[in-house]
């Protein structure tokens, strides 16, 4: 947020829109969750600088928890698109799809920039392993026009892996049932022979 005025006007809605049901499940624990309060040894501060140092101190802490702990993912090494969906003003939402990196933290989300590309607002969610695998399916099977044949061959996998695959995920529906059926039963002759399954 450019503000802290702006995100207290927001804060609210980010905690039912974000975190409702982990809120609602959070409060059935027993134990209090930790406060994440500063602590400032009172033994190293015998002056103002010292102080400014403690808290300078503590600001970092924070700052390298937050960046490596809590948003590692989003800001490093992954690289987005940016679909832009609105624009009013001087102020332009954009979706922010994920590149579906396996055994990587994924991220989905939209951001509000200005004209000078200055962020506004930005809010993603964090993908599960599971929706990750989902949509990287779903992606190759989008970049290959839902060709089984062509995704086989980009995945490096069999006919028979693939159809299993598509099942697993509960893509089953959005294909024909006898594609999927032939699909499996090509691989399944074709590994028998102990050739791939393309």
């Amino acid at each position: 947020m450019p503000h802290p005025a702006d995100y207290r006007a927001l804060h609210t809605t980010l905690l039912e829109d974000m975190y409702g049901e982990l809120l609602f499940h959070y409060t059935t624990y027993g134990a209090d969750v930790p406060d994440f309060a500063a602590a400032v040894d009172a033994d190293r501060v015998a002056s103002f600088a010292d102080l400014r140092r403690e808290a300078a101190r503590q600001a970092d802490d924070w700052a390298r928890f937050h960046d490596g702990s809590m948003a590692a993912g989003l800001f490093g090494e992954a690289e987005y698109t940016y679909e832009r969906v609105y624009r009013m003003g001087e102020f332009t939402l954009s979706r922010m799809p994920p590149s579906f990196r396996l055994r990587e933290e994924n991220h989905i989300g939209e951001v509000v920039s200005a004209a000078d590309g200055r962020l506004a607002y930005c809010k993603t969610f964090r993908l599960s392993p599971a929706q990750s695998k989902r949509g990287h399916l779903l992606s190759c099977l989008d970049a290959h026009d839902w060709d089984l044949l062509a995704t086989v061959r980009a995945l490096g996998t069999s006919a028979t892996q693939l159809a299993r695959r598509i099942d697993a995920a509960g893509f089953t529906g959005l294909l024909r049932r006898d594609v999927v059926a032939r699909l499996d039963r090509t691989g399944r002759r074709t590994d028998r022979r102990g050739v791939s399954g393309t």
